[in-house]
């Protein structure tokens, strides 16, 4: 298995983060889902030059990005916003697109179950479209009944993906799958054949290795359903903002660089940015963690 991470946890120059996780040995990026920030012929040289290679994108479902919406037009341009990640991804020489179907913090739906699971089915089935004509693979990705009342567990995602094509594939993430599953070793076997990505954080959504999780018994059951590809780091700490905060120079006063949508999305997973320092910890301990399980 190869490390990926995502870039989004921390607004910084791109050149900066790649440097990082090239010294460190992480070999793949999995790139914001922004694609308006990136200019994809500079990515690509830029990962050229460090030996790092884009392993996919993950859909930012923030403001009115929403493939359940009543609102038609809106479902039209949320699909469109995935559209434009697959391109992306496509330019960067990727793989992979983890789609998180509704907006993210939106936990009242819309319309009837039956309603959405059609806006659901329709909208994903015109990315998957794409995806199929160009070697592409969807992932769709449970995520915690906190963030969304949609597609919470793996058995959620799988029945969607089945809904969708046969090589629509489901992404799944430690950090929720603690949350949700019963069993989340259980949910990684049912998910035999459509797994396309696998998200790593720690129980508390710190670097792996800072929680409870067994990696060890993680990677096992991953290789016992055959998937031996990425283990993409998504870790997102909550900072703590009292005296009894064990990293006292995690939070960034003044972070550089933050649109709007990316400084919302780290208050509401974490309460504020952090300094270069910190997050340069949680990028190597996910390293020290994960790499003796390759």
């Amino acid at each position: 298995m190869e490390l990926a991470i995502h870039n989004w946890m921390r607004a910084e120059p791109l050149e900066e983060t790649v440097r990082r996780i090239s010294n460190l040995g992480y070999t793949k990026l999995e790139i914001q889902g922004a694609p308006e920030m990136y200019d994809t012929e500079e990515v690509k040289r830029l990962l050229d030059s460090y030996g790092v290679s884009c392993w996919g994108t993950v859909t930012l479902m923030l403001e009115d990005r929403n493939m359940l919406a009543r609102d038609k037009t809106q479902r039209e341009k949320s699909v469109q916003y995935v559209l434009d990640l697959a391109k992306m991804v496509k330019e960067l020489g990727g793989s992979v697109i983890s789609l998180v179907p509704a907006t993210v913090g939106k936990t009242v739906p819309d319309g009837r179950p039956e309603e959405e699971w059609q806006w659901a089915i329709e909208g994903i089935r015109k990315v998957y479209a794409y995806t199929e004509a160009e070697g592409l693979l969807i992932g769709i990705e449970p995520i915690n009944r906190f963030e969304t009342y949609f597609i919470n567990r793996a058995d959620q995602a799988l029945a969607l993906a089945e809904a969708v094509g046969p090589n629509c594939g489901v992404c799944l993430d430690t950090f929720h799958m603690n949350l949700e599953e019963d069993d989340l070793c259980a949910a990684i076997r049912r998910a035999k054949g459509r797994l396309v990505n696998f998200h790593v954080a720690d129980n508390n959504r710190m670097a792996p290795g800072m929680g409870k999780l067994n990696w060890k018994k993680i990677t096992d059951t991953l290789r016992e359903i055959d998937y031996d590809s990425v283990l993409s780091v998504e870790f997102c700490a909550p900072i703590d903002r009292t005296p009894a905060n064990p990293y006292p120079n995690s939070i960034d006063t003044n972070p550089q660089g933050l649109s709007e949508e990316q400084r919302k999305f780290l208050e509401d997973h974490g309460s504020a940015a952090v300094t270069r320092e910190f997050y340069e910890m949680l990028t190597q301990k996910s390293v020290e963690t994960l790499t003796p399980f390759l």
